[in-house]
């Protein structure tokens, strides 16, 4: 499903989600079956989704975790997984036409780097990506998934602070997923810490 734009768009946290006109705003039902691989590791599945897409219009797309697209080291787009029962609704927005102007955080759009893509055409690259990859994941397992993901994402060793929900911040070293897809940190005095949910920033 794809809106040309949202009313009262929503990204992590209750946070508002800039819709304006040109941008890709999509949302996919994903019906769980009973050994299918965790939930929570659809976000995985997300990201490599939409950093394969892009990567089918301009080089160099990157991806933060859990799910962030960068490009150019901003932000590109942003997924939204939100469960109910035996479904997950996965939300995907990516910066096609315009980004915003973020206080926190550098933002990006595809046309900011010269390309103009159609939102009508970007989600059908988007959905045959995320059909290609909800297969392997069901398919083949989360292991697959998430050599992709690493494959695509920033290296090991890139710096990063992290924001827990709580507004706990903490700075450390990407060290790679955990087992179930989280996000290992590692942290000055040589302790590690796994992260299950946060926003991340690229220092």
């Amino acid at each position: 499903m794809r809106a040309e734009r949202q009313l009262a768009g929503r990204g992590r946290q209750g946070r508002d989600w800039a819709s304006p006109p040109g941008n890709l705003y999509a949302s996919t039902l994903v019906r769980l079956r009973p050994a299918d691989p965790p939930a929570a590791t659809l976000a995985l599945v997300a990201g490599i989704a939409v950093q394969d897409a892009v990567s089918a219009y301009v080089p160099g797309p990157v991806i933060k975790w859990p799910n962030d697209v960068l490009l150019g080291g901003a932000k590109l787009s942003g997924v939204l997984l939100e469960r109910e029962g035996d479904a997950v609704v996965v939300g995907q927005g990516v910066n096609l036409a315009s980004h915003p102007d973020l206080p926190d955080r550098p933002t990006t759009s595809l046309a900011a780097h010269g390309v103009a893509v159609p939102p009508g055409d970007f989600v059908v690259t988007l959905a045959q990506a995320f059909g290609r990859w909800l297969a392997r994941w069901r398919g083949e397992g989360l292991s697959v998934v998430a050599a992709r993901w690493s494959e695509r994402a920033h290296p090991r060793g890139t710096a990063l602070t992290v924001r827990l929900p709580d507004g706990t911040a903490l700075d450390g070293l990407f060290d790679g997923l955990a087992s179930d897809g989280a996000l290992n940190l590692r942290l000055a005095d040589g302790g590690r810490r796994v992260i299950h949910a946060a926003d991340v920033f690229l220092l």
